[in-house]
């Protein structure tokens, strides 16, 4: 039988390749896509992971070829992929690599919202040829976040200052994040939120006059954060409460794949739990 395949114009990398109809070998270094494969029932497909995948999807059975700037190029073309799957940013050099070795690369945007993230879901159900699929799991998406949207309107929004530590890299967030939709969905309002950026090194000092209601520091394992320590090292407001974000499923405030409705949960009952 003959294969039947795509051409796909990678437009982020200027890269062209062929796609089968239905890609049946996918490498995710993403873990969103890979847990979104696994919403659409399409785990069986995915060759290859990421080490961070296993955090949100059951990778037990499935190699893993690589971090999230570092690949095994060699185990990666041993697995024969027809897709392999990053994001934009950070792994653009990590992609430019790939496609110069003529591997099948497709970046998905890093989302500045969650609508971005819906789009995503789209685009890759359409890689896939699942787009009946993915549309469905759009609209769940969408409809969970409308309800949930309902059922966490606060009278008076907390003003949430977010900072992430990526290893030893800290970054606060502006409002083309889709944490900002985050924090929003949770019930809060982000401070910078009105910054036209996503990420950014915000001056310490002149954080008091944000008037931040709640401090939230996500960290990695490799790299521990102590939110309260760092308050009282920088001299803030000590009585600020302070929420700690890790990389535990539902609890993750980078991880851009469906379980960020539920991290918007367990985001809401935290601030009610230090607000009161």
């Amino acid at each position: 039988m003959k294969l039947t395949m795509r051409s796909i114009h990678n437009e982020y990398l200027n890269h062209r390749f062929e796609l089968p109809e239905n890609p049946m070998r996918v490498v995710c270094l993403v873990s969103s896509a890979t847990e979104v494969m696994d919403k659409l029932g399409l785990l069986d497909r995915v060759v290859g992971v990421s080490e961070y995948c296993d955090r949100y999807v059951d990778t037990t059975n499935i190699p893993v070829v690589g971090q999230y700037i570092t690949a095994d190029f060699e185990k990666i073309k041993e697995l024969e992929p027809d897709l392999v799957l990053l994001t934009t940013g950070i792994q653009r050099k990590l992609s430019l690599k790939l496609a110069g070795e003529g591997v099948p690369i497709y970046n998905l945007n890093l989302p500045c919202s969650f609508a971005g993230m819906l789009e995503n879901v789209a685009l890759l159900g359409g890689l896939l040829n699942v787009l009946p699929e993915a549309r469905e799991l759009v609209s769940a998406m969408r409809e969970q976040f409308s309800h949930l949207s309902k059922l966490h309107r606060l009278s008076d929004r907390p003003r949430v200052y977010v900072e992430l530590w990526l290893g030893r890299h800290r970054r606060a967030v502006g409002g083309l994040s889709y944490i900002n939709d985050l924090v929003e969905l949770a019930g809060g309002s982000l401070v910078f939120g009105e910054r036209a950026v996503g990420y950014f090194e915000n001056d310490l000092d002149a954080l008091p006059e944000e008037r931040p209601d709640v401090y939230l520091f996500f960290h990695e394992p490799e790299f521990l954060v102590d939110g309260e320590e760092l308050v009282h090292e920088r001299g803030w407001d000590t009585d600020i409460p302070v929420i700690m974000s890790t990389v535990k499923m539902g609890e993750n405030m980078i991880q851009d794949g469906p379980s960020l409705l539920d991290t918007s949960v367990w985001l809401h009952q935290k601030i009610k739990e230090e607000l009161g």
